[in-house]
């Protein structure tokens, strides 16, 4: 057997491989796609979820490296949410109003904490941008339903992929890994010093994954209270995280 023709056979049998395992987990895209569609906006559709994350699929089945430790579904699990994350971000509908408005509250956040040395309460954050409480809340509506839950916009370092994308996807150096890593630990610090409402908010929705209704009887307050809730604690994250880089 030649070079040539061993190599065409070893890439045939990566093919045969890959194609098998997509075959095979083809019902993991669609739990994940179910589990994730309770939580957003109801623009978003599942067919669109279904098809990037069948995207993701197969390119975890192109990418995995058994020698790596994770099992094929877990990494392919993390791939799959990312793709279907990743197209929901390509799809934000709002305005750059909202999202002007919403940096407009981060950095209110940030000059009240920066003067008072305690969290910015509702009505302090109101005053300093000079709005009443109800279109405050109503900027914290607008942001968490334009990109509900996400940590895209805690930073903002004008490179195409941001930190936190960086931490759902490969990084491709030492330097890079390091970066994460930090960032990490920046954000987990940041978390644990919010106040502790917003921190049960993110608890309960990122780690007992409940969606809003459930968040809202925990906390005896409505969907949309929870949501602006939410936006709070993004807002007093990106405060925080604003000079990390």
């Amino acid at each position: 057997m030649t070079m040539t023709s061993g190599a065409t056979l070893y890439q045939n049998v990566q093919s045969a491989n890959a194609d098998e395992l997509v075959t095979l987990h083809a019902p993991l895209v669609k739990r994940i796609a179910h589990h994730l569609l309770m939580r957003m906006p109801s623009s978003v559709q599942l067919d669109d979820l279904i098809q990037s994350g069948m995207i993701g699929l197969i390119e975890a089945a192109r990418k995995y490296d058994v020698s790596k430790g994770a099992s094929f579904e877990t990494y392919a699990g993390i791939r799959i949410r990312g793709a279907m994350l990743d197209e929901i971000r390509r799809g934000d509908w709002a305005p750059r109003s909202v999202h002007r408005k919403f940096r407009q509250v981060a950095d209110a956040v940030k000059t009240v904490e920066a003067r008072t040395g305690t969290d910015a309460r509702d009505q302090e954050v109101a005053d300093e941008m000079g709005i009443d409480l109800e279109s405050y809340y109503a900027i914290l509506q607008d942001a968490s339903g334009s990109r509900l839950f996400s940590f895209d916009d805690l930073t903002d370092t004008g490179a195409e992929e941001s930190i936190p994308d960086a931490l759902n996807g490969e990084v491709s150096g030492p330097s890079e890994a390091l970066q994460a890593d930090a960032f990490r630990d920046h954000l987990a610090g940041a978390i644990e010093l919010l106040p502790e409402r917003e921190k049960l908010v993110l608890s309960l929705y990122y780690d007992d994954e409940l969606n809003l209704k459930e968040i809202g009887k925990v906390l005896g307050v409505s969907e949309s209270r929870v949501s602006q809730i939410h936006s709070q604690a993004a807002a007093r994250l990106r405060s925080r995280l604003k000079d990390w880089s």
